[in-house]
């Protein structure tokens, strides 16, 4: 077969462990997975009654333009349905925009470290990739300015950023649109936005006719806990839209997925508890970090990004021991530290019980 000589250097994506394979590994009755930033309130209740009590035509193909969900997200983001592109996860889209825009004669920038995605693509895609460390735990978009070259044809951002949990403030954001040449689409990746409760912040979907070259990437796998149901949404100039539809494929979204999204959007209170939910055990890390005298990131997600002692790997093994599963930094990046989805009060409880016996075993 020849297959692209990139392949070579690349590995398939591999999944985290369940938490039924853990059970029988370690002999653990209970195992709760804090790995992949998922709700831990689970999808809001209306959604679970329309499942209960809906039935739908499965011989026929999927709405290829997603009728109803466009309407409804149009009329929240106060945008034309013209300026809406649905994928199959906020993932598919990423892949839309690199096939779409990349090849071996065009250059890319993203932060480092951040979502794996964005190189991952560019890479199968030949593209030159600049990759800018992050600075003071932030984007540094001072050198994103001075990366771009006469070949840049996409800069990814990350807001707030996996996996360090930390947002662009809203100033600095704008200065930098400001600077970017218009003939280069920035893509603002914003998964976790209804995580946000910086005051500062602004809905950036705002931003799109003062920017017309920058495109947003939303996803209803995280705070609207529709994961399984895997679908996203970009927003961006109907320009650009078109020109994405023209590489997305068609019936990429199925009907199902389409439809628990339109219901879960009639339930705005469902998402305000999970904010204020998640934000109250987000400070419960926060404090115990400054108590431990370990660091963490500054967070406006569901995850937060804590320091370990010794090798991530190790600790997150140990506390996989103990019935929890989190992701290793050594993974994303981060070496030195753990990532760990932000449960419920009970869960963050047994979790950070946990953390204190790995730390004292390490003498911390």
């Amino acid at each position: 077969m020849q297959w692209k000589q990139v392949l070579s250097t690349m590995q398939p994506y591999k999944p985290g462990r369940s938490s039924e394979e853990v059970k029988q590994a370690y002999h653990l009755t209970n195992v709760v997975k804090l790995a992949s930033n998922e709700n831990p309130y689970g999808c809001a209740s209306t959604v679970a009654e329309f499942l209960s009590s809906t039935s739908m035509p499965f011989e026929i193909y999927p709405d290829g333009h997603g009728t109803t969900l466009r309407a409804k997200l149009a009329e929240k983001h106060g945008v034309e349905e013209s300026s809406i592109l649905f994928g199959n996860g906020s993932d598919e889209i990423i892949s839309i925009i690199s096939r779409a825009l990349l090849d071996e004669k065009v250059h890319t920038i993203m932060p480092s470290p951040s979502f794996p995605q964005y190189a991952h693509n560019a890479k199968i895609e030949g593209a030159d990739i600049t990759e800018i460390l992050l600075k003071n735990e932030h984007h540094d978009l001072n050198d994103f300015i001075e990366a771009i070259n006469e070949r840049t044809a996409i800069i990814w951002v990350c807001n707030p950023n996996n996996p360090t949990g930390s947002l662009i403030p809203t100033a600095e954001l704008e200065s930098f649109l400001e600077r970017v040449p218009e003939n280069i689409l920035v893509v603002l990746d914003e998964a976790y936005f209804e995580y946000v409760t910086d005051s500062d912040h602004v809905d950036s979907i705002g931003l799109i006719d003062r920017f017309p070259n920058v495109l947003v990437l939303r996803t209803f796998s995280k705070a609207y806990g529709l994961a399984s149901f895997r679908i996203g949404y970009a927003v961006g100039s109907s320009d650009i839209i078109t020109e994405l539809n023209k590489v997305r494929n068609p019936f990429n979204t199925n009907t199902l997925a389409v439809a628990v999204a339109t219901k879960a959007l009639e339930d705005d209170a469902f998402i305000d508890m999970c904010r204020e939910l998640n934000e109250e055990q987000r400070k419960r890390y926060s404090s115990f970090a400054n108590e431990k005298g370990i660091h963490m990131y500054d967070s406006e997600t569901n995850f937060v990004l804590m320091e370990v002692p010794g090798d991530a790997d190790e600790a997150s093994e140990y506390l996989l021991q103990h019935g929890y599963i989190i992701r290793s930094g050594n993974a994303l990046g981060t070496p030195g530290y753990v990532r760990i989805t932000i449960g419920t009060e009970e869960q963050n409880t047994g979790l950070l019980q946990a953390f204190t016996l790995l730390l004292q075993e390490k003498g911390r």
